[in-house]
This record gives structure tokens, C-alpha cells and sequence, in this order.
């Protein structure tokens, strides 16, 4: 793996990019961000604010789905990537974690962590001390490890993909909606386990959450997307403090917790749209 300091060298770069799908629906309008090597970046926003669409741009998985970058340049060390398609952008140690976890469900849990080493070349060895390091960070998949991964729960198996990714020795990982559908427990261990890793191995992550108040405390920097544009970034603790962020996304306000009816109240008064 990868050494643990974090540097001011930007890994990814995403300017100005516009996406539509279906030659029609235009869903990114103008996002652009950066991604340092060896930070935790979250980009967050409700459901269909653009998240997973800003992951599949970078990933060039949006073809599948009928969708294209039409503006705007993406760049990995400062290399151009649209052109590349997804398992060169895995040699090149950028890998997505899809939303839903997408598991191999008919092999066993050890079996859908070695299709993450695939398209590793440097020897078995070295493939079987990395699984071992993967059991270290997830001792739960260890137990599990013979179990076939669609009898599992779905915490393990949001392990089992993030632990898959790992296994292709990334550099980054673009780790999409990881708490959806966990409990909160759960995605407290998994959010401290993406944090070990980028601690103790050195793994850059650009998450997409919608769980602004637990991405917040596990990132570095923040970004927040509102129907395809960023309309807010800054470092991840100033965003926790910020009025406009407390109120609209985490539930809170000078006043006090506000329900729910009154936080959708904001699309007539934000702030930042004004």
C-alpha cells in the first residue's frame, strides 16, 4: 500500500464538467473539484443532487447508462482520463465502490475479494499478504470469509466491497453512498475503518454521502452539490460550523433542532443561491 502522508499534491482534478443523459437530460451543469493525495474528500447533497453521477464521470462508467461527459475536462495526475475506460483507470489505481455494494452473490466472501486483485501482476505472494491485511481492517469478513456473500448482511457486505476495492492496491477510491441503508452503528465502524485506511495506508477517498453529519466528521474537505452545481465547498470542520449547513443539512439552526418541514423550506431561502 501506500505511504500515509498526506500532501498538498492534487490527485484528481474535475473542472467545469457538464453531463447528459440520453442526449437530453443535462444532470451536471458546471462541477468542478479537486481531490488531494491523501485526504478524505466528501462530496455530499441529497438523492439526485449529482453524487453518483460525478463518481461514474470520473470513472467512466456513465456509457452504460447512456451518459456523457460533454464539457469540461477530468485529469488524474495530471493526465487527461475520459478516453480511458474503467479497468485502465484500475491499473492506474482509481477505483470506484459502487452504491448498493454489488457483490458477486453466488461466491464466497474470499472469493469476491480476490476478483479485486484481477489485474495485479505482481505475483500471489504479495495478493495473499494484502488479503491478510484486509482481514486485519475487517476481522468480520475473516469469520464470514467461506460464507457465500449473498447470504450476508448488508454491513458485511458493504465490507466485502470496500475490502474487494482494496485489493487492487488503489491509490484512490470513489467510494459512493457507503451508510445507505445501515444502521448507525455500522456506519460508524465502516466510516472509521475508511479512516484508518487513509491514516495508516495512505488510500485518498472522494466519498459521495448523504449522511452530511457523519461525512463531515470523518472528512477533510467538503463539497455540496444542489441539482447538478457545487454550491458550497470548504474545509470539512468550517462546514460543520456554517449556519446555512446546520440548518439545511444537519437539522439544526440558532434556535435550535427544526423539523423537517421547515429544513425543505430552504429551495425558497438559501443563502448561497441568492
Amino acid at each position: 500500500m501506500l505511504d500515509s502522508a498526506k500532501t498538498d499534491e492534487t490527485l484528481l482534478e474535475v473542472n467545469n464538467i457538464e453531463v447528459i443523459y440520453n442526449h437530453v437530460i443535462l444532470v451536471l451543469k458546471g462541477v468542478s473539484l479537486s481531490v488531494p493525495k491523501g485526504g478524505i474528500t466528501a462530496l455530499l447533497g441529497g438523492n439526485g443532487a449529482g453524487k453518483t453521477t460525478t463518481l461514474k464521470a470520473i470513472s467512466n462508467l456513465l456509457h452504460s447508462e447512456r451518459g456523457e461527459v460533454t464539457k469540461g475536462s477530468i485529469k488524474y495526475r495530471g493526465d487527461a482520463i475520459a478516453a480511458l475506460n474503467p479497468a485502465e483507470l484500475v491499473k492506474r489505481g482509481v477505483i470506484q465502490v459502487m452504491e448498493g455494494r454489488h457483490c458477486f452473490e453466488h461466491l464466497t466472501v474470499e472469493e469476491n475479494l480476490m476478483t479485486g486483485a484481477y489485474t495485479r501482476r505482481d505475483g500471489g505472494g504479495n495478493v495473499a499478504q494484502d488479503l491478510e491485511m484486509v482481514y486485519e481492517y475487517f476481522p468480520r469478513l475473516k469469520e464470514r470469509r467461506k460464507s457465500q456473500a449473498g447470504y450476508t448482511s448488508g454491513g458485511e457486505q458493504q465490507m466485502t466491497a470496500i475490502a474487494r476495492a482494496l485489493m487492487s492496491r488503489p491509490e484512490t477510491i470513489l467510494l459512493d453512498e457507503p451508510s445507505m441503508g445501515l444502521a448507525p452503528q455500522l456506519v460508524e465502524q465502516i466510516f472509521g475503518i475508511v479512516r484508518r485506511l487513509n491514516e495508516e495506508q495512505g488510500v485518498t477517498f472522494l466519498l459521495a454521502e448523504q449522511n452530511t453529519n457523519v461525512a463531515l466528521r470523518f472528512a477533510h474537505y467538503g463539497y455540496i452539490l444542489e441539482s447538478g452545481r457545487i454550491v458550497m465547498d470548504g474545509p470539512a470542520a468550517e462546514l460543520r460550523e456554517n449556519p446555512d449547513v446546520k440548518e439545511f443539512y444537519l437539522g439544526m439552526s440558532d434556535e435550535g433542532r427544526k423539523s423537517f418541514r421547515d429544513v425543505r423550506s430552504y429551495r425558497r431561502r438559501k443563502r448561497w443561491l441568492a
